[in-house]
């Protein structure tokens, strides 16, 4: 069966860290494609992405365009919230068809509310959760959780490069060229993105 990664995350913007641990989780995986799927919104997080959900869109298939092993799905943006992550993977177990093995990508800060998440049980049977090492966090704990959740870790660059600060670079006027794909840096300066009238004028439509 090919293996399938599936990248889920805000992606607010999608930067070098993303495809730097993705491709790595591919290698150590052999997955055949990694699939990025920007979310409307978590249902654990109550802050709105900073960009819009065609933005972020854009910037993501601007991002992976020159590579082959990557590509992007909005299944989660063009339904409506709450956005749960069995329910993404069960749309595209229908999409792509049953001859194929997904991994979700999860980050190690994430893990701890992990069993939180909507139908768990039912979501760990349907697709392996792969705990990625992430730069800037201590190691996984797995104490509690799951063996298959400790067999599925998969270790990943540590590159620490954060969305947050990406957007309080742009704020601040700072450079963030060696941080994102050349496409990418184009696309926010066109747009705008993350400076601060751009962030103000977010903030008042909500």
């Amino acid at each position: 069966m090919k293996k399938i990664i599936l990248f889920g995350g805000t992606f607010d913007p999608i930067h070098n860290g993303h495809l730097a641990v993705a491709k790595s989780a591919a290698q150590t995986i052999k997955a055949s494609k990694v699939i990025f799927i920007p979310a409307r919104r978590s249902p654990h997080k109550h802050q709105k992405p900073f960009a819009t959900d065609d933005d972020r869109l854009a910037m993501l298939k601007l991002a992976v365009s020159s590579d082959d092993l990557f590509d992007v799905s909005a299944v989660e943006l063009n339904r409506g919230e709450p956005s749960y992550t069995i329910d993404t993977v069960r749309l595209l177990r229908q999409k792509i068809g049953k001859d194929c093995e997904f991994y979700w990508l999860l980050g190690a800060d994430m893990l701890k509310d992990l069993m939180k998440w909507h139908k768990i049980s039912e979501l760990m049977n349907e697709c392996n959760i792969s705990v990625m090492n992430r730069g800037g966090f201590d190691r996984p704990n797995f104490d509690g959780l799951p063996e298959k959740l400790r067999q599925n870790q998969i270790q990943t660059p540590l590159i620490d490069i954060s969305s947050t600060d990406i957007r309080k670079r742009v704020a601040n006027g700072q450079s963030i060229g060696d941080l994102v794909a050349p496409e990418v840096l184009a696309y926010i300066q066109k747009r705008k993105l993350y400076t601060l009238d751009h962030q103000n004028s977010r903030n008042e439509e909500f």
